[in-house]
């Protein structure tokens, strides 16, 4: 009866969570579009980059949650095994990762909502797309997102002159080195849930391998 209610309990929460999560993640939006919370995060390159561009994915990948059922069943076709979500993701990036662009976000309002509504975007498909892809497609996308940012990365550390004309040379510095981190970071992170991963299968499949041969 204990552990009925505690799994009662944990639906619960997880309901209600589930139902929260897109209202908040809307409210910070709103309180992110501020011209104060706007301007604060786009006045250093690194903010800009590394604060306010996992913010927007992140709350992207909130507000995804609320997509009703039937959205979400025709996106499945679109988007077998994440491969659609996850190369528009990579292309998105790789276009928000130019330096130009930045510039254009800074001074012209269609390129600063073009680029708000791409981040929520890649945030919405990692979420319908990371679980699906799989170890092989998650791996592929990595694979080409992540040196792709590490290259970026050593470019603005190593440039001996401004790549955006709104930001100062010793912030572009910054963010390099920090975008350089930030990539193995993750890659280290995804690798090691891989190497688990592997593990527990093994582990299993010589559990289960025991069993069959111990029963009679």
């Amino acid at each position: 009866m204990n552990k009925h209610s505690q799994l009662r309990r944990k639906l619960f929460k997880r309901h209600h969570l589930h139902r929260w999560q897109p209202l908040a993640a809307l409210a910070l939006l709103c309180l992110l579009a501020l011209p104060g919370a706007r301007h604060f995060l786009e006045a250093s390159m690194t903010r800009h980059m590394l604060v306010q561009f996992p913010l927007l994915a992140g709350l992207g990948f909130c507000l995804a949650g609320a997509l009703p059922s039937a959205w979400l069943e025709r996106l499945k076709r679109w988007n077998g095994y994440g491969i659609s979500g996850l190369f528009a993701t990579a292309l998105v990036l790789a276009i928000l990762m130019i330096p130009r662009v930045l510039d254009l976000a800074l001074t012209d309002g269609r390129v600063e909502l073009a680029k708000w509504l791409a981040l929520l975007f890649c945030g919405a498909a990692l979420r319908l797309s990371w679980q699906p892809a799989g170890w092989l497609v998650q791996g592929f996308f990595l694979g080409n997102v992540l040196p792709m940012s590490a290259v970026v990365g050593y470019l603005l550390e190593s440039s001996p002159v401004r790549v955006c004309n709104a930001y100062l040379l010793d912030d572009q510095e910054r963010l390099g080195q920090r975008l350089i981190w930030i990539t193995a970071a993750i890659a280290l992170a995804w690798f090691a849930a891989l190497i688990r991963t592997l593990m527990r299968s093994d582990a299993a499949a010589e559990q289960a391998g025991t069993t069959e041969s111990a029963a009679p």
